[in-house]
């Protein structure tokens, strides 16, 4: 069984299209935009399985329709054999999500969040709080941040209480949407480090989406490259560097804009 197997997903969303002619007695015409477009793969249990797109190329969709929050036009998608759209309350137990949009009560203090996530799951409040604790200070938050109002933090601080908060249920499949985005290099590299420590220590299955080639790299062990709403190629990052590099020393950086067919200036505005 996969842990997670996603086959011809489509997601699409209508946009009025825009060409200077205004009628009261017509209504606009409207351009179907594929935010996923027929993308199929598998990850193994165990398995950290990165997705490498710039923004706009569907990775934060595909996320969505994972956990949940979206519905599929067409296609199917299971997490350990259940079916995100007939068994959504199985498929959330067993799943837990970071995106850069992380939703908080910002007037609350970070421990306060972090509780009403624990009494979400069931947890011991006791327990939660020495694993909040250890989880913040792992990655840099000291405790004399713990109690400080979510809206006086740092996008960076925030984001990781978001990673504690997600990590705080252990769960066997951990979706991580862009989590270091807004990071410094240090706080990065520390949240990094930590997916490298719960994938080993606990043997969850973690699904990434980054636009950071470097991260990518570092922590996964397949990579799908997203563009346009499609899956564009997919293989380990040493053979997808062997088979798309155009030479011995290309970098999985060149073989994404060699794949994509875009302008890396292009690409790094975008990102930014």
């Amino acid at each position: 069984m996969w842990a997670l197997e996603c086959n011809n997903a489509v997601k699409s969303f209508y946009e009025a299209e825009n060409n200077g002619k205004h009628s009261l007695f017509s209504r606009p015409k409207k351009k179907e935009i594929f935010a996923v477009n027929r993308v199929s793969f598998q990850v193994d249990k165990g398995e950290t399985f990165g997705i490498l797109g710039q923004n706009g190329s569907g990775k934060s969709t595909l996320i969505r329709l994972i956990s949940t929050l979206l519905l599929a036009d067409e296609g199917e998608i299971k997490v350990f054999g259940h079916n995100v759209l007939d068994e959504r309350l199985e498929v959330r137990r067993l799943i837990n999500r970071v995106s850069v949009d992380a939703a908080f009560f910002k007037k609350l203090s970070a421990w306060e969040n972090l509780l009403y996530a624990a009494r979400l799951y069931g947890l011991n409040v006791e327990e939660a709080k020495q694993r909040s604790l250890e989880i913040l200070e792992r990655l840099g938050l000291g405790a004399e941040k713990f109690n400080s109002p979510l809206e006086n933090l740092s996008r960076g601080q925030q984001q990781k209480v978001a990673v504690a908060r997600a990590l705080l249920t252990s769960p066997v499949l951990l979706l991580l949407d862009e989590p270091t985005t807004g990071l410094d290099p240090r706080s990065k590299r520390d949240v990094q480090d930590f997916i490298v420590e719960v994938q080993r220590e606990h043997d969850a299955t973690i699904l990434l989406t980054s636009h950071d080639m470097y991260e990518v790299e570092k922590l996964c062990n397949r990579v799908a490259i997203l563009h346009e709403g499609r899956l564009v190629a997919m293989d380990t990052p040493e053979n997808l560097k062997s088979k798309y590099g155009e030479t011995e020393d290309s970098s999985l950086e060149d073989v994404f804009f060699t794949l994509t067919g875009m302008d890396w200036k292009e690409v790094l505005e975008d990102v930014e």
